[in-house]
């Protein structure tokens, strides 16, 4: 398979002998846990900010529909900024340059906090979505290098990292925000602790470097034609996640007449259920196949959107936003890692595939509500049910592109450089 930018993957140094060496075993075990550790700070910047959001509403003096102006411009930054990270991998290698991405991700943290008014608040919410979107696509990248020379699914455990660490880093910010802290002391505490964390976390993954010849990927390119057709099952399944974590708890309280304590509870349910789907969906991808999971997950996923749409009551309702939770949680992951493998260049494919899904995140939220309004939300969730039966048209997509071999990769070059750490 290709490497980073497109190029074979070129080994640190000591990466060689056959698979089994335990050296190289070793290695591959530290890199692995080293890129789920990124993911987890990753999760907990998200997680962290958005407990804040209504803490810099009253800061910068918005109004609800400024509020919501504002909060597009990180899907924004996120979407003009992605197709840079190939380029920067290529020109510093894939250590050093999620090491740097990160580390402007986990900094941009503070700046939403010190924003005065709306349009300084607009700003910065781009350089915050541009630096998230160009380290999300370099630690992806990593994580698909990884889960190819371990030769087994890794990516959904991966994304379990980064949900597990949104719920800490949404924790920590209830805790503050219970407290009265100023988010922008609890922020930059937040974003000097995670850039720590983070920088260190990178000393482990693995240094992937541009063959010397190959040339640089394009500032700014169209996703190739794979990557659309992959990214529109990230779509849906991005949809019905935006749509369940943004819209549950109104649901049960507008729809269902639940006290605000039971509606609440079930975005916490939707979001763990998640978290834990993602941790177990390796097993379960390496037993039936990146195909069928996605395909079973989306006749769940459909399951639970019905379920949601005709529930009598708010248990049957919860129990369909668990199933929507189940049903869709590996399937970001498998996007991300059959993107990496649809053609010649995987961090186009890969910035490809999360531009799509960063768009589908900002704009679903809008359109339930929109949809709402001339109709009812009712009418709302059975527009994300029928994307999720989209999951059961659309998961063959994936098979040109299935996740690891079930036979030992071949072992990459070693590299006869000096390690530059």
């Amino acid at each position: 398979m290709a490497g980073v930018n497109g190029a074979d993957p070129v080994n640190e140094p000591g990466n060689v002998g056959p698979r089994g060496d335990g050296v190289k075993d070793d290695r591959l075990r530290r890199a692995r846990w080293a890129v789920a550790a990124v993911f987890a700070v990753h999760g907990a910047v998200t997680g962290s900010f958005a407990t804040r959001v209504p803490w810099i509403q009253d800061h910068a003096g918005l109004t609800a529909g400024q509020l919501g102006l504002a909060l597009a411009f990180p899907a924004i930054g996120a979407s003009v900024a992605m197709p840079l990270a190939g380029r920067i991998s290529h020109r510093f290698g894939a250590r050093n340059a999620l090491r740097g991405l990160l580390a402007l991700w986990t900094a941009s943290l503070v700046l939403p906090a010190l924003s005065p008014g709306l349009l300084t608040l607009c700003a910065a919410l781009f350089c915050y979505g541009a630096t998230a979107g160009m380290s999300d696509v370099a630690m992806n990248a990593l994580g698909v290098e990884v889960e190819r020379r371990l030769g087994r699914s890794v990516m959904s455990g991966l994304h379990g990292m980064w949900s597990a660490g949104a719920l800490l880093g949404s924790a920590a910010g209830t805790l503050a925000a219970t407290a009265g802290t100023d988010a922008r002391v609890h922020l930059g505490l937040a974003a000097v602790v995670l850039t720590v964390l983070g920088t260190l976390a990178c000393q482990g993954v693995l240094d992937v470097r541009s063959a010397p010849d190959e040339h640089p990927p394009p500032r700014f390119t169209l996703p190739p034609r794979s990557a659309l057709v992959i990214g529109a099952v990230g779509f849906c399944a991005v949809f019905a996640e935006a749509a369940s974590l943004d819209w549950s708890a109104v649901y049960l309280r507008d729809v269902l007449g639940t006290s605000a304590g039971v509606a609440a509870a079930s975005t916490t349910a939707f979001a763990c259920t998640m978290a834990v789907a993602r941790f177990a969906g390796d097993a379960v991808v390496e037993r039936f196949g990146p195909v069928r999971t996605v395909r079973v997950g989306g006749v769940l996923a459909t399951l639970g959107g019905a379920l949601v749409v005709t529930a009598p009551g708010p248990v049957a309702a919860m129990g369909g936003f668990a199933l929507l939770g189940l049903g869709i949680a590996v399937v970001v992951p498998l996007a991300f890692a059959a993107a990496a493998r649809s053609g010649t260049a995987p961090s186009q494919s890969i910035a490809g595939v999360a531009t799509i899904t960063y768009t589908s995140g900002l704009i679903a939220p809008s359109a339930i509500g929109s949809v709402a309004e001339v109709s009812s939300l009712t009418v709302s969730f059975g527009l994300v049910t029928l994307l999720a039966f989209g999951l059961v048209l659309g998961a063959g997509v994936l098979r040109s592109a299935s996740t690891t071999p079930k036979t030992a990769p071949v072992p990459a070059p070693a590299d006869t450089t000096p390690a530059r750490d």
